[in-house]
């Protein structure tokens, strides 16, 4: 019997990862298109199942190589039913039924989860998890996501909007507006966003010349990879922004760790990328808040597999979770 293969989903509101990947959680092969949110978003289930095809018959593979397809998707997630609550960016609202849909258009067995569970998944199976059946993976994009890892298994929640980081709300009195209508969430602080926004508040006070200062004069803008490439350089201003941020990142980390004693916390996510300097600055406001024997327990480390990740987690989700 040859060997069967999963449809690994990762759905974002520009652009749809999708991979075959075998039951060893192996990447056969990967590509993208581009997620089509216009009338509702009611043409993405079935680009993806057109995606799937053409892939299979250019692979010169039967559609029964497949074992089922699993997804990750930007909202709260019902695992039981595939229903996903609402993804506002990508048009869907008031309890969308992702799962049959997919089913239908596909028709393939199919597992829905949200995108940073999955990506906590495929951390845990194939990447920094090495096998760690606790484990709380946090992913420093646009926005800041979660999902908790807890026996092996994804925390869900009651209604399935459990590992919802980005939404902690710190020790920021008061705090700068979050899209999802608080203030001073962690997400206003420890994303790109966030990061830009404390870079450009400090610029305008700024007297002194500086690598930051630079480059938006140069550029009129600046990212995030700019404040922490400044910071390497020891630009003061950059090592501010740096500092508050790592500060605010360990007070949430540790106060997470002190409450599920994770064998690791993961940092993957665009951020994650500026490596040490942000890992090394986390790692001791981590240590200072955290409970002491948690703090010589918890491992914090870098997410190692990339945009790869989301659509590997979909796939364990079929094999683990399809009978």
């Amino acid at each position: 019997m040859s060997e069967k293969w999963i449809a690994g989903v990762d759905l974002g509101g520009t652009t749809t990862k999708l991979a075959f990947i075998n039951l060893y959680g192996e990447i056969i092969h990967k590509w993208e298109i581009s997620t089509d949110i216009a009338n509702g978003g009611k043409n993405i289930t079935t680009n993806i199942a057109k995606a799937i095809d053409q892939k299979l018959v250019e692979l010169d593979q039967p559609k029964e190589k497949l074992l089922g397809i699993g997804m990750g998707a930007p909202g709260p997630v019902n695992l039981t039913t595939g229903v996903i609550y609402e993804a506002v960016n990508l048009g869907w609202k008031n309890e969308y039924p992702l799962k049959d849909l997919l089913e239908v258009e596909t028709s393939l067995p199919a597992v829905i989860d949200n995108d940073a569970n999955c990506a906590a998944l495929g951390e845990m199976w194939k990447g920094a998890g090495n096998g760690a059946k606790d484990l709380v993976c946090v992913t420093l994009g646009t926005g800041v996501g979660g999902g908790v890892i807890a026996n092996g298994d994804i925390v869900q929640g009651v209604n399935g909007a459990a590992g919802e980081i980005g939404h902690i709300t710190s020790v920021i009195t008061g705090g700068a507006p979050c899209n999802c209508g608080k203030t001073g969430c962690l997400e206003t602080v420890a994303s790109a966003t966030g990061i830009v926004r404390l870079a450009s508040e400090k610029l305008k006070g700024a007297e002194d010349k500086g690598e930051l200062v630079d480059i938006f004069t140069r550029n009129g803008e600046i990212t995030a990879k700019d404040v922490f490439e400044a910071a390497t350089k020891q630009d003061p201003l950059a090592e501010e922004v740096v500092a508050e941020v790592a500060f605010h990142l360990g007070l949430v980390l540790a106060s997470i760790a002190n409450t599920l004693n994770p064998e690791k916390i993961v940092l993957g996510g665009g951020v994650s990328k500026a490596g040490d300097i942000l890992l090394n600055s986390v790692q001791k406001h981590f240590v200072n808040h955290a409970f002491p024997r948690i703090a010589k327990s918890t491992q914090l480390a870098l997410a190692t597999l990339g945009n790869d990740a989301g659509v590997i987690g979909a796939a364990w989700l079929v094999k683990n979770k399809i009978d």
